[in-house]
């Protein structure tokens, strides 16, 4: 019976179907909440079921409506907390603004180092998220931070597919660390694009580091956003030699704008992603294939519960 289980999840309206995905594989049933909002704009929650003395996993992400996603976990975490709940764990697979980690240039906002302390403040205690952008954000809260990784995931699935003479691209400098583990981990060598941004969403490739002439290229990132700045690497690769079969493997499909057709017409072999966002109809396409996240959150969950290690499940 729900009322027996010591802990419950509750849902945000950014991912819901991720959300009931977790509870299947766990096999308990989603938490009962109102979520709604007044003719003004202003949320209003309730929750519709006792949290007292019980641990509270809200799972929330960021998607397009990023703002209210956020505005939305704040107020759940704090009636969480108001309600008695014992812990508020908070899984945001997708931690937004995380781009904003450091300062740039004169007079910018920290904006990553702002919504952590707005998530702890509301009341959470702990937080689950996913790849996330740079790992000096797990500094920015003052809470436990499980930063989980895909790579593993992610590595099972392209190792299926029995490539011979392949290349790990990173797109940048800035993930070599990330997509060096990504090779290594599938036993492929490295490359390295040399990339300057002129503006936000814009990327311009200068070089290619490294050997790509008559391999597949698989490109390894920790998101899409526009798709810019991937098919203007798609276009270097080939362009220095590399077979024209290029593989595109990221974390979070943002795919912002007109990002899913201009993956389209790029022509990518496959574009392998997984559902820490949601994937509407309208950003799917036939090369696109998703894989959830869904088994690896639950797992965490229950080692959470039972006071595990949850280390085994990093990269």
């Amino acid at each position: 019976m729900p009322n027996l289980i010591p802990y419950r999840i509750f849902s945000g309206t950014s991912h819901p179907e991720l959300a009931r995905e977790i509870c299947k594989q766990l096999h308990v049933g989603l938490g009962k909440i109102t979520l709604s909002r007044f003719a003004c704009g202003e949320i209003y929650i309730n929750v519709e079921e006792s949290v007292r003395g019980k641990e509270v996993f809200i799972v929330q992400t960021s998607t397009s409506n990023i703002n209210e996603d956020y505005m939305e976990l704040f107020l759940l975490c704090d009636v969480m907390k108001r309600a008695f709940a014992t812990k508020v764990h908070v899984i945001l697979p997708h931690f937004g603004y995380a781009r904003q980690d450091k300062i740039h240039e004169a007079r910018e906002t920290i904006s990553a180092k702002l919504m952590a302390n707005l998530i702890v403040r509301s009341g959470a205690d702990h937080v689950i998220t996913l790849n996330l952008h740079s790992d000096q954000i797990m500094a920015f809260f003052d809470v436990p931070v499980d930063n989980l990784n895909s790579n593993r995931m992610l590595a099972a699935y392209i190792k299926k597919k029995n490539l011979k003479n392949a290349v790990v691209v990173s797109p940048d400098v800035g993930g070599a660390k990330n997509a060096k583990k990504f090779a290594t981990a599938l036993g492929f060598p490295l490359a390295i694009l040399q990339k300057e941004r002129p503006r936000h969403n814009m990327a311009e490739i200068n070089n290619v580091i490294g050997d790509v002439s008559g391999k597949i290229p698989i490109l390894f990132d920790d998101m899409i956003d526009t798709g810019g700045s991937v098919v203007s690497a798609k276009k270097a690769l080939v362009k220095a030699g590399a077979k024209d079969e290029v593989y595109l493997v990221a974390t979070h499909a943002i795919f912002s704008g007109h990002a899913p057709e201009k993956l389209r017409e790029a022509k990518f072999k496959e574009v392998v992603v997984t559902n820490s966002t949601p994937i509407t109809p309208h950003k799917n396409f036939p090369e696109l294939k998703v894989l959830s996240i869904a088994p690896l959150i639950a797992d965490v969950i229950k080692s959470v519960v039972k006071q595990k290690s949850v280390s085994e499940l990093y990269f």
